[in-house]
């Protein structure tokens, strides 16, 4: 092969996981694992899912050689991890947190384009984005943030924290995380009138209606209010521009208290730029889905903080790829 010149596996493979990739995606679009259930053959799932009988047999038999279906004589079974995960009334159903990378698929498809152009394009703003983008969306960031938000509030702390602002917080996974964490802490969500119903439903399963609220407002322009100890700004700073993070930053100091923290928790891109790779190809998912967003080093959010007028600049590390960066408001 390689006298011959041809093309090697280093290349062609990555070249074309797009393949399995979108197999994957049209099976959760059509619900194929809740279709297929215990067991059915193509003919049975086809006008489940709405699709024609052929082309469903030749789906079902991609998602055999990829491991999530089984095949016996003709009827397709799910693998225990696809019921687990992937089928209706699984107590770990992740459908709808996994069909926000069918948006990412239809965003990545406009790389060339928004790097020619220097940004995103096409990209509705968030607040007129429907229930197909924003419900996947924050069940998404909801999956990661509830397995993240031990980890965040062992590192934070909530010695001295009555009052939280939990800026664009989503479902609420760390509001909800910190006020089980200190009987003390009241916190305060405030996110897009699109998500809040979202987090309200979480805060009411998590029997915390009376420490949790919600505020509808807009993280970009918004004043944030007086007399906080903490405000968390979790996978926000990555959304925006250098000067609006600076804008946003000064806000979230003057919401402090004297003494109070902003927490800032976020990929963190090596200093030259290339790495960690996951923050590396997020910076390119922000290119594709922002107006002007990015991954940033920590030099960037140690200046933005200071400019801020916080002090005591820190960051804690945590597993995977995002880290805290941590500034104090001096004085209390």
């Amino acid at each position: 092969m390689e006298p011959a010149g041809v093309v090697p596996d280093e290349i062609a493979v990555p070249l074309r996981a797009f393949m399995e990739s979108r197999v994957l995606l049209t099976a959760l679009e059509l619900d194929v694992f809740t279709a297929v259930g215990g067991g059915a053959t193509a003919a049975a799932v086809a006008p489940v899912i709405g699709a024609d009988a052929g082309a469903t047999e030749r789906l079902l038999d991609a998602i055999v050689s990829l491991g999530f279906l089984e095949k016996r004589e003709g009827v397709f079974a799910n693998t225990p991890l696809a019921a687990r995960f992937l089928a209706a009334g699984s107590r770990d159903d992740a459908r709808d947190a996994l069909k926000h990378n069918l948006s990412l698929w239809r965003r990545w498809s406009t790389l060339t384009d928004a790097v020619r152009a220097g940004h995103a394009v096409g990209v509705p703003e968030m607040k007129d984005r429907g229930d197909d983008w924003t419900v996947p969306f924050i069940a998404a960031m909801h999956r990661g943030a509830a397995q993240r938000a031990p980890l965040v509030v062992q590192a934070v702390g909530t010695e001295g924290v009555c009052r939280m602002l939990d800026v664009g917080g989503g479902s609420g996974a760390y509001s909800i995380a910190f006020a089980r964490a200190s009987a003390l802490l009241q916190a305060e969500i405030l996110d897009l009138p699109t998500v809040l119903p979202i987090a309200e439903r979480h805060i009411e399963e998590a029997g915390l209606a009376g420490r949790v609220t919600t505020r509808a407002g807009d993280l970009r322009t918004d004043e944030f209010g007086s007399g906080y100890d903490l405000v968390l700004l979790s996978s926000i700073c990555h959304m925006l521009g250098p000067d609006k993070n600076r804008d946003l930053l000064a806000r979230a100091a003057r919401a402090l208290a004297p003494g109070g923290r902003v927490v800032v928790s976020d990929f963190v891109l090596d200093e030259d730029g290339t790495g960690p790779r996951q923050a590396v190809l997020f910076s390119l998912n922000m290119l594709v889905g922002t107006p002007s967003g990015r991954s940033y080093r920590e030099a960037e959010y140690r200046a933005w903080l200071g400019a801020a007028g916080l002090v005591g600049v820190e960051r804690a590390r945590l597993p995977g790829p995002a880290h805290l960066l941590i500034g104090r408001k001096p004085g209390g």
